[in-house]
C-alpha cells in the first residue's frame, strides 16, 4: 500500500513582524481560521502562520476566505484585544479594490445603508447596524464577452472601496446593494455572469483584495500603514483603461 506524503502549506507572505504583532498578505482562498461553516478544509492562516512563526498568534479582524490581501494577527491575547480596540472604534483606515458588473454611473460616491449583523439569517427581526462604504471608480471596462442578451460585451468595473465600519461582508453587501455585484461572488453575486467569467478567464474567485491597512501600534502608538500589491491575475484590470 503507499502511503501518501503530506504536502506543508507554503509559507504566508509577511508583510510586517515584531514582537507584538504579524501582517501577512492572505491569498484568495484560505481560511482564516478554520471553522465548523466550512468543515472539510483544515488549512487556514491561523494554523500556517503558527507554524511558520513557531509560536501562538491571535487573528485581529477577518477576511472572507475568497478574499486576499491585508491580514494582522496579534502575537499575545493582550495585544490581540488592543488591536480589536483600535479597529472597533475607527482608529484605523482600510482600502480595497473590487471588480464589480457594470459602469457605475458617478465616478465616486458614499453607500450609507444599515446592515444587518447577520448576513447569512434574513434581514427582517434583526437589529440594522450603521455602515457607510466609499468608493471611486478607477477603471471602466469592457470583454468581448456576451453574458446578457441586450448587451453585445460585458461591462465591468475596477472600484476603490473604503469602508467607514467593519460589518460583515459590508463591501459586498453594498456593492450589491449599488446594483455592482462583485464578480465571483457567490452570495451576494449573479450566478450566471460569475461562470460566464471563470470560464472566459480560465480563473474563479472573489475579485475582492484588501489592498492597504493603515493602524496605530498597539504598544507605541506609531501610525503604520500596510499595503499588499495585488497578484499577478489583477494585471490586466490595472492596465487597461
Amino acid at each position: 500500500m503507499q502511503i501518501a506524503e503530506s504536502v506543508t502549506p507554503p509559507a504566508l507572505p509577511l508583510l510586517y513582524l515584531d514582537e507584538h504583532m504579524a501582517v501577512v498578505d492572505k491569498p484568495a482562498g484560505l481560511l482564516v481560521h478554520r471553522s465548523s461553516l466550512d468543515a472539510h478544509e483544515d488549512d487556514a492562516a491561523l494554523q500556517r502562520l503558527r507554524d511558520q512563526l513557531g509560536r501562538p498568534v491571535w487573528p485581529v479582524h477577518r477576511l472572507d476566505k475568497g478574499t486576499s490581501g491585508v491580514l494582522v494577527f496579534a502575537l499575545s491575547a493582550e495585544v490581540a484585544g488592543l488591536l480589536g480596540r483600535t479597529l472597533a472604534e475607527r482608529e484605523s483606515r482600510k482600502r480595497y479594490i473590487a471588480l464589480v458588473r457594470g459602469w457605475p454611473a458617478d465616478a465616486q460616491g458614499l453607500v450609507d445603508h444599515a446592515l444587518a449583523r447577520d448576513p447569512e439569517l434574513p434581514s427582517r427581526g434583526q437589529v440594522l447596524l450603521e455602515a457607510q462604504t466609499e468608493w471611486r471608480c478607477l477603471r471602466r471596462l469592457a470583454l468581448p464577452l456576451q453574458t446578457d442578451a441586450r448587451f453585445p460585451v460585458t461591462r465591468l468595473a475596477l472600484l476603490e472601496c473604503q469602508p467607514v465600519q467593519g460589518r460583515r461582508h459590508q463591501i459586498r453587501r453594498h456593492l450589491k446593494h449599488m446594483a455592482h455585484p462583485i464578480i465571483g461572488d457567490a452570495n451576494h453575486g449573479k450566478g450566471p455572469l460569475n461562470r460566464a467569467l471563470a470560464a472566459y478567464l480560465g480563473l474563479q474567485r472573489l475579485w475582492l483584495h484588501a489592498q492597504t491597512l493603515e493602524i496605530r501600534h498597539p504598544l507605541t502608538g506609531t501610525t503604520l500603514e500596510f499595503v499588499a500589491r495585488p497578484g499577478p491575475e489583477w494585471a490586466r484590470w490595472m492596465e487597461e483603461g
